[in-house]
């Protein structure tokens, strides 16, 4: 019974998973977007910084998030 629990769990979990990456790289890159020209705009007229970022690089942004968060311990405690 529990493995039957557990394969109609399964896509649901997926799908929330796939979800959540696909919005947390949207944010990324609207937020790239969106601040990155208003902090550096001479940088961006020279072309030292982008305007905006592919989507490659949004993912790496959130990665790297997500590990200095895990080092701050920003993640709830599990207790």
């Amino acid at each position: 019974m529990k493995k039957n629990w557990l394969l109609s769990v399964f896509p649901g979990a997926l799908a929330l998973m796939i979800l959540s990456l696909v919005v947390a790289l949207l944010m990324v890159k609207i937020l790239w977007a969106w601040t990155i020209p208003d902090l550096f705009p001479g940088a961006v007229e020279q072309g030292l910084v982008v305007k905006s970022i592919s989507w490659l690089t949004s993912l790496k942004l959130a990665i790297l998030v997500a590990v200095f968060a895990g080092i701050a311990g920003v993640r709830k405690d599990r207790g």
